[in-house]
């Protein structure tokens, strides 16, 4: 009896700790202040979620960043595109990214500085031991700031489960510090025929629908539904992504979107679920997002087979459960369906290999990149004096899940140095971007990640480098320079005062090399010469040269 007993009480302690180890982990603020979203997770971006929260700071950089819990720095970063990033991995099995920071507290800050240095570089990667920079909740590890990719000061915080790297919703553990009692709002709605499979209006086209429609629109056969909506919050006039979304047809469920996580793998798959700021309420064959659920057994479509009113609904929610609902009505009308007519040579597979070979274009996408069917729009074309055809692999614009291989001949080769030949997508303003590539064997090979239309360019010329406002460098204790590239893109730079290295940062929102004059660097008291090379991605080099008196 009396070890029964103690049993019994061991495994109350049992329960009793395992229900406390499965309460969720409490995290402190990141910031002195009330908290304000700008942004918050899984906003439709290009090409990819938004992975986190974007916090207000009042306006300005410079406010004192905290730990959210007790745990350690684990990575420290100084990138072009996220400006100061600092890793923090939790003891509660959460881990953070803060990203556009200002500066990193001492010692790291003096850390970060001479190993960029040392490599010659502002971009820097420094992993420390888990024990190096242990942190306590509340605890000061950063400053906020406007580096890198930034539209204004902010934080940008993703969190992660380190378990299994998931980007997750941060927003549940801050629920209690940022209010918000407004419902998801909706813009209008998106009509997806089904290709071979349905029409609206007697058209395979998408239609958008607006969101109280004079009348019902006529449809026959597989149609996909999908939503422009957007959540605001309290405090802030910024258009937010929206969490849940429900899905009905004549009061019965077809399919739910929850944006709570994705992984790295799944990012790229938001070019499956949306279309443009619509996103769809219907999966794509080759989508395997886990933020979708289909109820319906046909991936969300809906079959239009009777002439009647169909009542299509939407319910929108966001975390705090604030809720808003919208209808419209589609009307089943008979008409004839177009029978898909492309050869089969233009029609990809999206779970098949694909393989495209004409005179001077060679395109492999392997099993696993397309979504959906593609019925290619395929042409080809010549301008005068091009030094390759033009190659419409589609008329619209197709995300592929990874990067694929292409090549393109040249047809003319006005320069002897193949380095100068590149390849470019024309988007559908006719502008040149630059995709990269290498020449081989009368062919300039390249990775794409959509099937759009691409050709080769000839860069010959240089960047062009500006010193701005060069009488007021010593006033401002900065030196810069405007950078701009015609073609391709910037490669490297490198700068030097007095012959030796000096530690410039790419702005990528203004195209600027900025250098902080610092006295530890720079002697004072003497005329100085600043010497900046910018080399492109062709390799065409720019060097420019001026002094200055600090």
């Amino acid at each position: 009896m009396k070890h029964y007993i103690i049993g019994l009480l061991l495994l109350s302690c049992g329960i009793k700790l395992g229900a406390q180890s499965a309460k969720e982990p409490v995290f402190s603020s990141p910031f002195e202040f009330p908290l304000i979203l700008s942004g918050n997770f899984g906003e439709i971006r290009s090409n990819h979620f938004h992975g986190g929260l974007d916090f207000k700071t009042q306006g300005v950089s410079g406010k004192k960043l905290m730990a959210l819990g007790d745990g350690y720095i684990s990575r420290i970063r100084v990138t072009h595109g996220s400006g100061y990033v600092l890793h923090v991995v939790y003891n509660n099995g959460y881990t953070t990214i803060n990203r556009h920071l200002s500066g990193f507290v001492t010692p790291i800050s003096q850390r970060v500085e001479d190993l960029q240095y040392e490599k010659e570089s502002w971009e820097v990667d420094i992993t420390p031991e888990p024990n190096e920079y242990r942190v306590k909740a509340g605890q000061q590890i950063a400053w906020s700031g406007n580096t890198g990719y930034s539209f204004g000061p902010h934080l940008h915080l993703d969190m992660f489960e380190t378990e299994t790297d998931d980007y997750i919703d941060p927003l549940p553990f801050f629920k209690d510090r940022i209010k918000d009692s407004r419902p998801p709002v909706a813009l209008g709605f998106m009509l997806f025929p089904q290709m071979g499979k349905g029409v609206v209006s007697g058209s395979e086209k998408i239609r958008k629908i607006q969101l109280t429609p004079e009348a019902p629109i006529e449809v026959w056969g597989e149609i996909g539904s999908g939503i422009r909506a957007y959540d605001y919050l309290d405090g802030a006039k910024n258009r937010c992504g929206v969490h849940t979304v429900i899905f009905s047809v004549d009061g019965e469920e077809i399919f739910r979107s929850t944006v709570d996580r994705f992984s790295s793998y799944e990012n790229r798959m938001i070019n499956s679920w949306t279309e443009g700021q619509y996103m769809k309420s219907f999966i794509e064959p080759g989508n395997t997002l886990r933020m979708l659920e289909a109820k319906n057994g046909n991936r969300g479509i809906v079959t239009i087979k009777e002439e009647r009113n169909y009542r299509f609904s939407y319910v929108l929610k966001d975390v705090y459960g604030n809720t808003s609902r919208y209808n419209f009505t589609v009307k089943g009308k008979k008409q004839p369906i177009p029978e898909v007519t492309q050869k089969e040579k233009y029609i990809f597979v999206w779970d098949k290999v694909n393989y495209l070979k004409e005179p001077g274009l060679d395109l492999l996408i392997p099993r696993g990149n397309l979504y959906d069917n593609v019925a290619l729009n395929y042409s080809v074309s010549a301008d005068s004096g091009a030094i390759a055809f033009k190659y419409r692999l589609h008329d619209k614009r197709v995300p592929l899940h990874t990067a694929c291989d292409i090549q393109i001949g040249l047809i003319r080769m006005p320069v002897a140095d193949t380095t100068k030949y590149y390849m470019a997508r024309i988007n559908d303003k006719g502008k040149w971007i630059h995709v990269g590539g290498k020449y081989e064997n009368g062919f300039v090979k390249a990775r794409i990640r959509e099937l759009g239309t691409y050709t080769l360019g000839l860069d010959t010329i240089p960047p062009t480098v500006i010193p701005v406002n060069s009488k007021n460098w010593v006033n401002n204790k900065k030196i810069v320079y405007k950078v701009k590239e015609q073609q391709t893109d910037i490669r490297s730079y490198r700068g030097t005062i007095d012959g030796e290295y000096a530690l410039f940062s790419l702005n990528i929102m203004n195209n600027q090399l900025v250098c902080e004059l610092n006295p530890r660097r720079v002697k004072r008291g003497k005329k100085h010469i600043v010497e900046m090379t910018v080399t492109d991605s062709c390799g065409n080099e720019t060097v420019v040269t001026d002094t200055f008196t600090w």
